[in-house]
């Protein structure tokens, strides 16, 4: 049933572009780049390098999980200077991943209970959603959502589910799927604690990469290794997991049509953002990484994904680095092959969304920067995350640092009223976020004041 959405009205002073925000010159390195969210300033630079990485339980592990409440009545939204964030869409419960059609619709997947993806029309000017639809229901754990082929005329919605792959037709200005389900892919792995699947194409249409998270936080019940671990590990790259973590905790790659399962990338914990970067057809993951090591180890992680490539887990984390956890020291052959990630985070932040700005709206300077939604920790005496960071890129490569851009979702020590999950940006080059504590997604408009050198600061 079509119903019309109006954005929440939020005050104007609640969301003035620039409160808190950081000046031109701040940043961050090293261990102090590290923090919680008491330091979060929109503006703010941080850069975390290997080096950095804390010993394992230099600190006590901690468990403070967030408690999402209502929107407080004084709560601010921050950003930066000549920025401004204002409700799209409200009452999308537990909206995840967002993706917009080549036509404009803004699709989005509703994971739990039941799972639906729903169309949302934007008003002529962008500002707001105007209708939804359900475009498919009853897709328990929905949550990627791609278009095939790639470019301005799709004809599939594919979705991502946690033991499969399903596509529904699709034409320009649907916004009800005009046929029944086909089931792409059916031999994912299920169970576990990781149950997102993300969903993308290469940019000639002819790979399909679909990332599956593992099944635990240390794989710690694998049982015995194959006895002919080079052979397995042939087909299943280099640090494969087997037994419960098989095909797990890796980026795969099908053909369109869910034929010819590969491993592109093994080792990364799970891959919740996999994006294809527009122009270079590079394959990206935001990563959250391993618990129980203390509040700062290991950072979680944004990286560009290379074929082959070994990201650690559950051996090795950042490197060199090894958890002794998973049969310590069982693997002293992998040291050395472990490739380091692009982008170091502050440690249990659970990066979700990523996306990359194709220009239109935000400074000139930023086209081509990525930006990733920080869904918040659990693990952590002081939280982090809950936030939306901007990464800049030179030459279509990410250069290692990061910075506050959109925060304030957070309520004291224990209660959040935000949660970002995905990131997408519209024909008009605004930015929108989901938001699956409170179900609202916001969208982020520059004025195109020129900004202060490096991108931050005041708007002149």
């Amino acid at each position: 049933m079509q119903q019309r959405i109006i954005a929440a009205a939020i005050s104007t002073a609640a969301l003035i572009a620039g409160i808190g925000a950081a000046s031109a010159l701040d940043s961050r390195g090293g261990k102090s780049a590290y923090g919680d969210w008491h330091s979060d300033s929109p503006g703010l630079m941080r850069k975390i390098m290997p080096e950095d990485v804390a010993a394992p339980l230099a600190s006590p592990s901690a468990a403070n999980r967030s408690k999402v409440v209502p929107r407080p009545a004084d709560a601010q939204i921050q950003t930066m200077p000549g920025f401004k964030v204002d409700a799209f869409a409200t009452g999308v419960a537990g909206a995840r991943v967002i993706r917009f059609a080549p036509n404009g619709d803004l699709f989005v997947s509703q994971s739990r209970p039941n799972g639906r993806i729903a169309v949302i029309r934007p008003s002529k000017d962008g500002g707001k959603a105007e209708t939804i639809e359900t475009f498919a229901e009853g897709l328990k754990d929905a949550y990627g959502i791609a278009f095939y082929p790639p470019g301005p005329s799709p004809k599939w919605v594919y979705v991502g589910l946690e033991g499969k792959v399903l596509r529904f037709p699709y034409k320009a200005g649907d916004m009800k799927a005009s046929g029944p389900a086909e089931t792409v892919v059916s031999d994912l792995a299920v169970g576990g604690s990781h149950w997102t699947r993300d969903v993308g194409f290469s940019p000639n249409g002819k790979v399909m990469y679909v990332a599956v998270g593992s099944s635990g936080n240390i794989a710690d019940d694998m049982g015995a290794r194959p006895a002919d671990l080079p052979k397995w590990e042939k087909t299943h790259g280099l640090g494969g997991g087997w037994d419960k973590e098989e095909w797990r905790a890796s980026v795969l790659t099908y053909t369109p049509e869910g034929k010819d399962k590969q491993v592109y990338a093994a080792g990364v914990r799970n891959c919740s953002g996999l994006t294809v970067q527009p122009g270079t057809g590079t394959v990206f993951c935001a990563t959250n990484e391993r618990d129980l090591l203390g509040d700062n180890t290991p950072p979680d992680y944004v990286t560009s994904v290379r074929k082959g490539g070994f990201y650690g887990w559950p051996w090795y984390y950042i490197g060199d680095n090894e958890d002794k956890r998973p049969g310590g020291g069982a693997r002293p052959d992998l040291k050395g092959k472990v490739t380091l990630p692009d982008v170091l985070l502050q440690p249990h932040s659970a990066p979700l969304g990523l996306a990359f700005n194709p220009g239109g709206m935000f400074p000139a300077e930023w086209k081509g920067d990525a930006f990733v939604a920080l869904h918040g920790s659990w693990n952590r005496s002081l939280h982090t995350g809950y936030k939306i960071v901007r990464m800049p890129a030179k030459g279509g490569k990410l250069t290692g640092e990061y910075q506050d851009f959109v925060s304030g979702f957070t309520a004291g020590e224990e209660n959040v009223w935000g949660r970002p999950v995905s990131v997408a940006f519209a024909p008009d080059g605004s930015m929108l976020f989901s938001d699956d504590g409170n179900g609202v997604i916001y969208r982020v408009t520059h004025a195109k004041e020129k900004m202060a050198a490096g991108g931050a600061g005041i708007a002149k």
